[in-house]
């Protein structure tokens, strides 16, 4: 049950300020977008009529804490059917966008994030593997970290050991 002090009206407007969100309030829920996609026949929890409906009833903090809206696969079959034009592809990415900015990020995320902060990329490069690529030809990588650092300090996603005691 939702309360009404937990709905947010201007959610939906929110939305369309962000690229990608400027269709949402074009959607009448035909289904079409959900009857198509490849991500709903493998899990239920993938709806995309039902989230961009909880998002236009202003249901803001479901949709933003939800793990769903994250399974978006971005196959554009949706997009390519709707009749509406919302190209719910880029709406879920808006809607993901401003999920992480207010610090709804999954696990997975926070963790590649950690990875960047700690190795400047996704996989820490030991010794081993820059001994493999000197047997190649290939450059060796040095663990350069200061610049991706300073990269998700902007983006405020600054790894979690270097934001402090809360």
């Amino acid at each position: 049950m939702i309360h009404s002090k937990d709905i947010d009206p201007h959610f939906k407007f929110l939305i369309t300020k962000e690229p990608g969100g400027e269709n949402i309030t074009k959607c009448f829920s035909c289904g079409t977008c959900t009857a198509g996609c490849p991500v709903r026949e493998i899990t239920d929890r993938y709806n995309p009529r039902k989230i961009i409906r909880m998002a236009l009833l202003g249901m803001k903090k479901e949709v933003l804490s939800s793990q769903f809206i994250w399974l978006c696969s971005s196959c554009y079959t949706c997009y390519e059917r709707c009749p509406q034009d919302v190209r719910i592809p880029e709406l879920m990415n808006a809607i993901k966008n401003i999920a992480a900015r207010e610090g709804y990020i999954p696990s997975a995320m926070k963790i590649q994030i950690e990875l960047l902060s700690a190795f400047g990329r996704l996989l820490e490069i030991t010794e081993f593997e820059n001994e493999k690529r000197k047997e190649f030809g290939l450059p060796l990588i040095q663990g350069r970290t200061e610049e991706v650092k300073k990269i998700l300090k902007e983006l405020g996603l600054k790894h979690e050991e270097e934001r402090g005691p809360a």
